[in-house]
């Protein structure tokens, strides 16, 4: 199975030419390490920064530049630096092409669950409602099951939700599966993971056809 870098590496390949792209806090940060060097992608960060670059390497962090998540980040030649009223004026107006956000829970009907745990402080609910809201292409970036070994990918979201019917595509360190009417549907495995393995750890229904391809990273 994948590790976090994995499916930020997997997910990198989703990210083409031209793109507009959030990043959302967590796993979804890492993939503006892994995207291909032959094209070009702006990410931006809800805090106001357009042209986002990789993480820095340690000893040249800025402590003034950092992510939505409060981690330090680098700026690629052009990136441009706006308040928050900018920001969400991109994102509301549908300006971003990608959104990847990471999850507590995804429900078969693309439900998404990335906020709130009850009972547990949070601090906001931060701009997960509107990107969810506004953009048409929503990737979620999680691992398949929690540290107690249940399943993150339901059959209904039992915690409260971020967005209703909006994700359309999942990678987990076990698989990546596509939002359809007829629930998750398998389209590729991680390296040396069965089709069984995946299905034991998915609660909500999969569908698949033939033989499920490996991801190739």
């Amino acid at each position: 199975m994948l590790d976090k870098n994995g499916i930020a590496k997997r997910i990198a390949k989703e990210v083409k030419n031209g793109y507009y792209v959030n990043l959302g806090i967590g796993i979804p940060t890492l993939v503006a390490n892994f995207v291909r060097e032959d094209i070009e992608v702006e990410f931006q960060s809800e805090n106001g920064i357009l042209g986002m670059g990789p993480f820095p390497f340690e000893g040249e962090e800025d402590a003034d530049l950092i992510n939505a998540g409060k981690q330090t980040i680098t700026a690629l030649d052009g990136a441009s630096y706006f308040d928050s009223a900018m920001s969400f004026s991109m994102i509301r107006g549908q300006h971003v092409d990608l959104t990847i956000l990471g999850a507590m829970e995804v429900a078969e009907n693309g439900d998404i669950a990335n906020w709130k745990i009850p009972g547990r402080l949070v601090k906001g609910m931060g701009g997960a409602m509107d990107l969810v809201a506004s953009a048409d292409n929503i990737i979620v970036a999680m691992m398949h099951t929690n540290k107690k070994g249940d399943s993150k990918l339901l059959k209904r979201c039992s915690l409260p939700l971020t967005g209703v019917n909006c994700v359309k595509k999942i990678v987990t360190n076990l698989a990546v599966l596509e939002v359809t009417n007829e629930g998750f549907k398998l389209l590729e495995r991680a390296p040396g993971v069965s089709v069984d393995t995946i299905l034991e750890a998915t609660e909500g229904h999969v569908v698949f056809e033939g033989d499920v391809p490996e991801m190739k990273l």
